[in-house]
Formats: structure tokens, sequence, C-alpha cells
């Protein structure tokens, strides 16, 4: 063993951490993978999750600072350490609440340092529990001791933990006298963080109020109510509003109606001047009949069997193109320009013109 410079208190800790290298790393694979699972069945969606076992070199300079301060290995608590690094404030909450379902916390150690700040403190912070593996989550009768060793569970923000890095980075520490300036400074920076990191979760509450607002004006059908955008769309689309078109037009050949990508027509819809899901409900409305012509046209003499789902809001939106004034350069916004597609939309009017809504005096 390397020469330390501890006492024999020192050594004989230190000779046991060397001796129980593997019940550590045991406890480092058990911990992650139960907090691993926990965390992808709860959907939170994480920056990081990270552990390691303190280095010999580094547990033994604890050990000659305050190696008095511990009767036994056990009376150290960071040997093995976690962290979850996440982006929202509200989601170290509810880490911490999983960690606590799944692990024994020692609330007298464990320390909410987001709490601990003073008006003129300075320092971004996180949640340290220290924890223990219950019998009840893990047990294995060769290894007892799995389940007496605490180890430190971190959980903070994205920022905070980009704050804490910086911090250990030019070795600033509140309580050490620094220039105002400097001290001036850097608590500016921290707050601006501390205030992204609100703005960050405000936001995406509001995000989800908006989601959910909407989702329940579309299941009412108050679609005039509704803009029309990404989130929008894709409630309204699992109201399946085409479906019935889509049927008709694929009865024509007794074709097969496959998965297609709808997310394109959206852009599509916002050019021809669709703005709200009512605006969409009218065009399927007033478009519905010669939708269906154009296809009966276009398919009536083929035997194709295989059609994209997205038939019917094609169609739809072709007619709508071609009763106001269509024409090449309008179906360029279904079909991209491309010199094929010139011909295809050249046939598509020709093919159009024949039909009885393109010769209605309007």
């Amino acid at each position: 063993m390397i020469d330390y410079g501890l006492d024999l208190h020192g050594e004989m800790l230190l000779e046991e951490y060397c001796d129980k290298q593997p019940l550590f790393e045991e406890l480092q694979r058990v911990v992650m993978e139960k907090l691993g699972a926990l965390v992808r069945q709860s959907g939170i969606e994480v920056n990081s999750m990270e552990s390691r076992i303190k280095a010999e070199g580094s547990l033994a300079g604890k050990l000659r600072l305050k190696g008095h301060k511990y009767a036994s290995l056990l009376d150290i608590t960071d040997i093995f350490g976690a962290r979850i690094i996440t982006f929202y404030n509200e989601d170290v909450d509810r880490i911490a609440s999983m960690a606590e379902v799944l692990f024994e916390i020692d609330w007298d150690n464990s320390v909410d340092k987001r709490r601990m700040h003073q008006f003129d403190s300075f320092g971004y912070n996180s949640l340290h529990y220290i924890c223990r593996l219950p019998e009840e989550q893990y047990y294995d009768p060769e290894k007892p001791e799995l389940n007496k060793i605490r180890f430190e569970l971190q959980m903070r923000t994205a920022l905070q933990h980009v704050w804490s890095a910086i911090q250990h980075d030019i070795g600033y520490k509140s309580e050490i006298e620094t220039p105002l300036e400097y001290h001036r400074n850097l608590s500016r920076l921290a707050g601006m963080l501390e205030l992204a990191d609100n703005e960050f979760s405000r936001i995406r509450n509001a995000i989800a109020d908006y989601r959910r607002r909407a989702q329940s004006l579309v299941q009412s059908g108050q679609l005039e109510e509704v803009p029309l955008d990404l989130d929008t769309f894709r409630s309204y689309l699992d109201k399946r509003p085409f479906d019935r078109l889509n049927r008709k037009i694929a009865a024509i050949t007794q074709a097969e109606l496959h998965e297609a990508p709808w997310w394109p027509y959206l852009k599509v819809l916002r050019i021809i001047g669709m703005n709200t899901l009512g605006d969409v409900e009218r065009l399927m409305r007033d478009n519905f009949d010669d939708a269906y012509q154009l296809a009966l046209f276009q398919l009536g003499s083929t035997d194709i069997d295989i059609l994209a789902e997205t038939v019917g809001l094609q169609n739809l939106c072709i007619v709508h193109l071609l009763k106001t004034g269509g024409g090449r350069l309008s179906l360029d916004t279904i079909n991209s320009k491309m010199p094929q597609n010139e011909t295809l939309a050249e046939m598509v009017i020709e093919q159009a013109s024949r039909l009885e809504f393109m010769n209605v005096k309007r």
C-alpha cells in the first residue's frame, strides 16, 4: 500500500476500504440498476445519471484531514456516490420522491442545500440524500454488509451542475475572501442561472397547460378556438378525421391503406390558409365530395391496391388549390418543386378540368 502519511487508525480504515472494493462495486451496480429502471418507468428525461467509487488516494486525503471523525468505514457516507442531473427543478423533487421509495434515507445527514440560501448568499446548490439499500429491495445472504453501507445520492438540475463545475474549476468558495468586484459578478451570474432554471420550469408548465386546454377543446369539438400547430394537429389526428374519406377512396380499387407521415401536410395546410382546426374541418366539409370525385377519376381505371393514409387529405388540399386558382405553382405546395412534378401538376389540372367542381361558376 502507498504511504499516504496516515496514522494507524487511518491506515486500518484504508486497508478495510481496499478489501471491500468488490462490495462497493456490487452496491454501485445494484443501486444504479434500480434507479435507472425507476427513472425510465417514470418517463422523466434526465440529462445524465452517473456514479463513482471514491479513489484510494482521494479517500486517503479525507482520512488524513479528518480520519479521527470516523470510528469505522461505515461512518464514511460518500465512498460510493451517485448523481442524477435533470433538466427541470420539479424533476429533482420527483427523483427525490423515487429515492425515498427505493432507499432508506438518513434524514439527519441528508441536506437540501437549495433551501439554505440567505439573501446575500452565493452559490448554486443541490439536494443530497444519504441512503441505505433496504433488504426488501435487494438482499444477498453472502453479502449482508450491502444493506449497511450508506451512500450519497446527489440530485440537481443541469444548470446547477454547470455552476458547481464552474465553481470547482475557478476554485471559488464563498467563505474565502475574494475581491468585491469578482464576488459581485459571480453572484450576478449565479442569480441569472437561478432565474433561467425557474423560467425553464415555468415555460414547460405553461406549454403543458396549453396542450391540455387544446386537447380538451379538440375532444369537445370546439375547433374554431384551436390554433393549428404541431400539438393541436396531433390531437386532431388522434380523432382520425380523414378516415371516412380515406375508406371511400380506398374502396374504388379495394386498396389497402398504409401508414404515411402526416407532418408535411401541416405546412401545406398553413400555406393554403388554414389557421385553426375549424378551418381544416371546413376544408373537409366543403371539399369532401369533390376530393372523392377527383380520386375516382384518377383511380377508377387502375388496379392500384396500396394507398397512403394521407390520400384523403392530399386530395382535399388539391381540390382546394384548384378551386381557388390552383395551377402548377400552387400544386408545388403539395409536391415539391422538381421537374417531374411539373408533369404531374399538369396532369392533375388536366384531369380536374373535366370534373364538375371545376366547371361550376363562382
